[in-house]
């Protein structure tokens, strides 16, 4: 059961609900263990063959003490940095090869008419995905444990399209991108459905360094728009490209983990997991 990454995942998602609902009364190994059927020793074990640390340490990255000292430095960052630099980092290597373009006018108007996408489903450290690309590269990638809900919300994202069930070359790198050495990794196009203001922010996204966090108000002034910091909110919540587009990085300026697409225990778990590497 431990070998299986989505069975792990469920185990690692309820531990970390339990660690922060409980976190002032700071659980023992032992009850984390309980809380989730194992036994402390392999609860131990499987939390860190997952995270890489203890459970213990992993806590402390979800501490909203953290969260805030990443954003300050985050903050300072910004006084050096554009979206074209600061892309030198070990921690934002993965970044360096997703690269984002725009449906045509065309495309985004009608719904994806004239497009074939095909897709497939795949399993992540973070539970189950579907995956979707065209032929210029992906357009979509939704954590999702219903299949069929996960093709239904492709098909109304891209109600005119064409779909084939098929994993190509495209979505093979996706899974690469979860691996903890991307030195060799190819690069990865996303052809989006967005508008001009969307693509500006979540090209932004790009530039939060891997185990880092950013406040809304920080991506507003990245894209040298400091008053619209709710509209940047909104943007962030409309990604249609889950992980590989970083909005689990953007964070409330409180240090609060906050609202998540794809659910805050997930959103929690990546954070946490990008910290350790």
């Amino acid at each position: 059961m431990k070998n299986n990454p989505h069975t792990q995942y469920e185990r690692i998602a309820d531990a970390i609900c339990f660690i922060k609902t409980n976190y002032q009364q700071n659980p023992s190994l032992e009850e984390i263990a309980d809380k989730v059927g194992l036994s402390a020793y392999h609860f131990q074990r499987l939390f860190t063959d997952w995270a890489g640390v203890s459970p213990k340490q992993f806590s402390q990255y979800l501490s909203v003490e953290h969260a805030k000292k990443l954003l300050k430095d985050h903050k300072q960052s910004l006084l050096d940095t554009t979206l074209n630099t600061g892309l030198s980092s070990a921690g934002r290597l993965h970044d360096l090869f997703i690269k984002i373009e725009g449906m045509t006018p065309g495309e985004y108007k009608n719904g994806g008419k004239n497009l074939i996408i095909s897709y497939s489903f795949m399993t992540s450290p973070f539970g189950k995905l579907i995956v979707a690309s065209t032929e210029k590269g992906i357009c979509h990638m939704f954590f999702e444990e219903n299949n069929d809900k996960a093709l239904a919300d492709l098909i109304q994202r891209f109600p005119q399209a064409t779909f084939t069930h098929g994993c190509d070359e495209r979505q093979k790198l996706v899974l690469r991108i979860f691996e903890k050495d991307w030195h060799q990794l190819d690069q990865i196009k996303l052809h989006l459905k967005a508008t001009q203001f969307q693509l500006k922010v979540w090209q932004a996204l790009l530039t939060i360094p891997s185990g880092s966090l950013a406040s809304y108000a920080n991506i507003a002034q990245t894209i040298q728009q400091p008053n619209a910091a709710r509209a940047v909110g909104t943007a962030v919540a409309k990604n249609p490209i889950a992980f590989l587009i970083p909005c689990h990085r953007v964070i409330q300026s409180s240090g609060v983990i906050g609202e998540y697409m794809w659910g805050t225990t997930r959103k929690s778990a990546i954070i946490g997991w990008e910290s350790c590497q």
